[in-house]
C-alpha cells in the first residue's frame, strides 16, 4: 500500500464510520481534479462536500436491508493531484492498482469523469464498463482537448479495451459520437427508452449486454440525474432520469461483480448541498448492493 499512503492525505471520513486499511473490503478515495471541465468547473470541491453530506444521512437501506454501519469501509482521503492531466491519472491507476492487488473495491469519488480512464487502468482485468451518464462522452476531441471529460470513453476504449461498454441514461449527443459508438459495439440506452420502456425491460438489457462478464467497473456521472433532482452538476441536460429510477436501477445491477466504481461531476457551490446528498446516498446504496450480493 506505499503508493496508495503516498498520494493520498486523510481528510473528513466519508459516512463517519472507519475500518482500519488491513481490514476493510471497501477503500474511498476523493479525487479533487477537474482540470478539463468546460461548462462549470468545481468538481475539485465534491470530495469534501460528499463526504459532508454523508455525515448527515442515514445509513440503513431499505432497499437492500443491509446498513452502511455492517461494512468494512476505509477512507484514505484524497488523491494527491498533478496539474498535469496524464500526472494525476497515472496516480490513480498505480492507487487503483494497489487497491485491487490488496484485495480491495476502490470507491473513487470525483472530481470531473475524466477519471474513470485512471481508475480502470489500474484494474487489469478482463472488463465490462458500466456508465450512468447523460452524454456518451465519445468525441474524439473537445475544445482542443483529446483527453477530457467528453472525450473519456473514447480514450477507454482506444487504450484499455474494455470487452464490453454499456452506457445509460444517453441523451446528449453529436453525430460523431453516434457513428463511433455504433462502429465500435458501443451499447447505449437513452433516458427516453428508459421512461417508454420502463425499468424492467432496461434492467433485463442492460444484464444481457453484461452477459457473464465476472468484472464490472460502474461509474456514475451525476449527470445522469435530471437537473431538478441533480442541479449542481459540471454539464446539467434536461430530461433525466428521477433519483427512484436511478436507485431502482443500480439496485438491480449491482453485485458481487462490481470490482470498483466512481460517482463523479458534481459541482457543489451550484446548489445548496441537493446534488452532494444525492451524491452520498448513491454510493451508499450501490456499496449495500454489492455487500448484499457477497453475503448471499
Amino acid at each position: 500500500m506505499n503508493r496508495l499512503n503516498l498520494f493520498t492525505s486523510p481528510v473528513a471520513v466519508f459516512s463517519g464510520f472507519q475500518s482500519e486499511l488491513q481490514n476493510a473490503d471497501y477503500v474511498i478515495v476523493g479525487v479533487p481534479f477537474d482540470a478539463t471541465s468546460t461548462y462549470r468547473p468545481g468538481s475539485r470541491f465534491a470530495p469534501l462536500a460528499v463526504r459532508e453530506a454523508s455525515l448527515n444521512i442515514e445509513t440503513y437501506s431499505f432497499r437492500s436491508g443491509i446498513d452502511v454501519e455492517e461494512l468494512k469501509v476505509h477512507d484514505s482521503g484524497d488523491l494527491h493531484i498533478s496539474g498535469n492531466v496524464g500526472e494525476t491519472l497515472r496516480r490513480m491507476e498505480l492507487v487503483a492498482e494497489d487497491l485491487m492487488n490488496s484485495g480491495k473495491i476502490p470507491v473513487f469519488i470525483g472530481g470531473e469523469h475524466t477519471i474513470t480512464l485512471g481508475a480502470v487502468k489500474g484494474i487489469h482485468k478482463n472488463l465490462a464498463l458500466l456508465s450512468f451518464d447523460a452524454h456518451l462522452d465519445l468525441r474524439n476531441e473537445y475544445m482542443e482537448q483529446s483527453l477530457c471529460h467528453a472525450t473519456v470513453m473514447r480514450r477507454i476504449r482506444e487504450t484499455i479495451k474494455p470487452s464490453r461498454i454499456v452506457e445509460v441514461g444517453t441523451r446528449a449527443v453529436c453525430r460523431e459520437e453516434i457513428a463511433y459508438a455504433k462502429d465500435q459495439d458501443i451499447a447505449y440506452v437513452t433516458s427516453l427508452r428508459i421512461m417508454q420502456n420502463g425499468l424492467n425491460r432496461v434492467v433485463k438489457e442492460i444484464n444481457l449486454l453484461l452477459g457473464d462478464f465476472e468484472s464490472v467497473y460502474l461509474t456514475v456521472d451525476m449527470d445522469v440525474l435530471d437537473p431538478s433532482f441533480a442541479p449542481a452538476v459540471g454539464n446539467p441536460e434536461p430530461d433525466g432520469l428521477s433519483t427512484r429510477m436511478l436507485l431502482d436501477l443500480l439496485s438491480e445491477v449491482c453485485s458481487r461483480r462490481i470490482v470498483g466504481f466512481d460517482v463523479v461531476e458534481v459541482t457543489p457551490h451550484y446548489d445548496t448541498g441537493v446534488t452532494s446528498i444525492q451524491a452520498a446516498k448513491i454510493i451508499f446504496e450501490i456499496l449495500c448492493h454489492i455487500h448484499k450480493d457477497k453475503k448471499m
